[in-house]
């Protein structure tokens, strides 16, 4: 067996704000769709999560802050006491285990369908423009419903979702919250000019786009100060919906990250490169360039191994990696890679759906 720790300081203790982690290794929030359709945490999740306590930090999977946030059939909530209480049990577990979890705040805006939408609207978004694809709802998979533009007045009412769900997550026993502000959902897609066309304050110029991104994180930091507050960006990620990058993303992250920079958040968390696909980028975009603006810890996420993950730390480009689909099937994957034990992995068929098994019945490995 292989020894890593001799190689890298990935395996040691560090911090991100006021969250103090075991090591750099960190569970990337994974969908696995796994929940009734009252979004309540039960027993299951709580085994799920405290089997991979031993990540340096869990991001829990995408928790939908309210009901029009809502994409997809079987996802979490955190609008409710009930899903509020459902979370407990789950910190609860990974605690118990001497783990920290943080919870991502999710609304998917344009990205959704009329069966999925309270009393059957048409979902919102910061402009009218249709997504790509299909959603999974109860009836299975059905295209994506053409959105309604958000009127500004409507807008405050949606910060104060983010901020009754960060109160529901702190309440739930969480150890801070990520914004989610990627993968072409509600807040990346007020960021990007591809489906922002408005005219009021919240679109338009870099600084207008870049507006609601920044008042969410503030209105969150109410809730939990600025050190147990992260936040996901993905710049080039066209998924969900297929959609295009902004036309200038150099400049418009060029804009955002010092601007969260003056937060002092507790980490920033790339999706460097498409989702879970590729990690290249359209020429003239720089993710290093980008990622090295931030004055805080940065997390490293998309298509990891061990190997970069140790050459990309040695290079100073990362203070963690983080690994999603690895600790599916890896629950101990912090120790497995560790030891440069084997890994086991997960088919695609045990992602998304049914029950314990593909979720919870996932062995650790024979050191």
């Amino acid at each position: 067996m292989t020894d890593n720790t001799l190689r890298t300081d990935l395996f040691e203790p560090t911090h991100f704000g006021a969250i103090k982690l075991a090591n750099r290794i960190v569970m990337a929030p994974v969908t696995r769709s796994r929940y009734t359709e009252d979004g309540i945490p039960n027993e299951l999740h709580a085994t799920y999560y405290a089997q991979r306590a031993s990540a340096g930090l869990i991001i829990a999977e995408a928790t939908n802050i309210c009901a029009q946030g809502r994409g997809y059939a079987a996802t979490p909530g955190i609008w409710s006491d009930e899903q509020t209480a459902g979370w407990k049990k789950v910190t609860d577990a990974v605690h118990a285990e001497g783990g920290k979890i943080v919870l991502q705040l999710w609304h998917v805006g344009r990205f959704s369908s009329v069966e999925l939408q309270p009393n059957g609207q048409a979902p919102v978004a910061p402009s009218a423009i249709k997504a790509q694809g299909s959603t999974y709802t109860t009836k299975g998979f059905v295209p994506v419903s053409t959105p309604r533009a958000l009127e500004t007045n409507e807008i405050p009412g949606i910060i104060e979702q983010y901020r009754v769900a960060a109160r529901n997550a702190k309440r739930a026993g969480f150890d801070g919250v990520e914004v989610h502000s990627a993968n072409s959902y509600l807040l990346d897609q007020f960021l990007r000019d591809s489906t922002n066309q408005r005219t009021d304050q919240y679109g338009g110029s870099i600084e207008n786009r870049a507006r609601l991104t920044l008042e969410v994180t503030r209105a969150v930091i109410e809730i939990w100060g600025n050190d147990r507050v992260g936040i996901r960006l993905s710049p080039v990620t066209p998924d969900a919906g297929n959609t295009p990058p902004d036309s200038n993303v150099m400049g418009l992250f060029g804009h955002l990250i010092p601007e969260l920079n003056k937060l002092n958040l507790a980490y920033m968390h790339f999706v460097e490169g498409a989702t879970a696909t590729s990690r290249e980028v359209p020429e003239g975009i720089d993710m290093d360039y980008l990622s090295g603006l931030f004055t805080g810890p940065y997390i490293g996420n998309n298509n990891y191994d061990l190997e970069m993950a140790i050459e990309r730390r040695a290079q100073n480009k990362i203070d963690a990696v983080a690994f999603g689909r690895l600790f599916i099937s890896n629950p101990d994957l912090v120790e497995r890679l560790r030891r440069g034990a084997a890994l086991t992995i997960a088919p695609r068929e045990s992602y998304y759906g049914g029950g314990a098994k593909g979720y919870t019945d996932w062995p650790t490995g024979n050191y």
